[in-house]
C-alpha cells in the first residue's frame, strides 16, 4: 500500500433503508493534500464524506459495503472506537454550528470531555487553537463572551478551531462556505491551505472555483458513482470522461 495513502475506499456502496445511494466507490485519499467531491446536488458527496468519520451510523437503516481503511485498518470493523475516530476525523459543517457557551468554552470542551485537567495545558491549547484557525487576533479579548455573538465567518472558524483543538489526522469539510460571504469564504480557503501542511483535508463543495482554488485531487460524482478521480489541475484542464467536461463547462449540474 503507498504509504502516502491515508484513507482508502474499497468497492464501497452505501444503502438507505433498501435504496443504494453510492455505488462501488473506490478512492484514495493521499495524506496531507487536499482533496475536493464535487457534482451536482443529491450525487452523493456528502453521503460519502460522512462515511469517513461513520456520521452515517446515526441514520436509521443506513448500511455500508466494501471497506474503508484509515492507514490501513478499516473504521467499520466491529472493534473500532467510533468516539476515538471522530477525534482523528475531525468535521466542519454547512452551517457553522458552535455551542451557546463562551468562545474559550467552546474548544475547553473537546478537551475536559476527554479527561484532561491541566488548566494551563487547556488554555495553551485553546489560544494554538485558535491562531491555527485565523481567528485569535479577533476575539483574544473576548474569550469569555458567548460565541453565538460571533460573525457567521468567524463562527466557522471557530468550529474549525474546535475541531483542531483535540489534534485531528483528518479534516472533513462539508461546504464550509456554503452560508458565507465571499470575503469569509476567502479567509476559509487561505485557512484550508495553511492546515493542509500539518493534515489531510478532504472537502465538498458546489463551488468549481472553490474546488480549483483549494484542492490537490479532485473527485466528480455523478448520481451515487465516482466519474473521475485525479489531479485537480487535470481534472479541470483535460478531464477524461465527457461527462466530467459537460459538468465542468456548466452543461448540467
Amino acid at each position: 500500500m503507498d504509504h502516502d495513502v491515508k484513507i482508502s475506499a474499497l468497492n464501497v456502496n452505501f444503502y438507505y433503508g433498501k435504496t443504494l445511494t453510492l455505488k462501488n466507490i473506490s478512492l484514495d485519499i493521499l495524506q496531507k493534500k487536499v482533496t475536493a467531491l464535487i457534482g451536482p446536488s443529491g450525487c452523493g458527496k456528502s453521503t460519502f464524506i460522512r462515511l469517513l468519520n461513520r456520521m452515517n451510523d446515526l441514520i436509521p437503516g443506513a448500511r455500508v459495503e466494501g471497506q474503508i481503511l484509515l492507514d490501513g485498518l478499516d473504521i467499520y470493523h466491529p472493534r473500532t472506537d467510533v468516539v476515538s475516530l471522530r477525534r482523528r476525523v475531525g468535521m466542519v459543517f454547512q452551517k457553522p454550528n458552535p455551542f451557546p457557551k463562551s468562545i474559550f468554552d467552546n474548544l475547553a470542551y473537546g478537551l475536559t470531555i476527554s479527561g484532561m485537567r491541566d488548566k494551563r495545558f487547556i488554555e495553551h491549547k485553546v489560544i494554538d487553537s485558535l491562531k491555527k484557525a485565523a481567528l485569535y487576533n479577533e476575539v483574544k479579548d473576548r474569550l469569555h463572551d458567548n460565541a453565538l455573538m460571533l460573525s457567521g465567518g468567524q463562527q466557522q472558524r471557530l468550529c474549525i478551531a474546535r475541531c483542531l483543538v483535540v489534534e485531528p489526522e483528518v479534516i472533513l469539510f462539508d461546504e464550509p462556505a456554503a452560508s458565507l460571504d465571499p470575503i469569509s469564504t476567502r479567509k476559509i480557503e487561505e485557512l484550508i491551505l495553511e492546515l493542509k501542511d500539518e493534515y489531510t483535508i478532504v472537502i465538498v463543495t458546489h463551488n468549481m472555483q472553490q474546488a480549483a482554488r483549494v484542492s490537490d485531487f479532485t473527485a466528480f460524482m455523478y448520481l451515487g458513482e465516482l466519474v473521475e478521480y485525479g489531479d485537480t489541475e487535470r481534472i479541470f484542464t483535460v478531464p477524461k470522461e465527457k461527462m466530467t467536461e459537460e459538468y465542468l463547462s456548466g452543461k448540467f449540474g
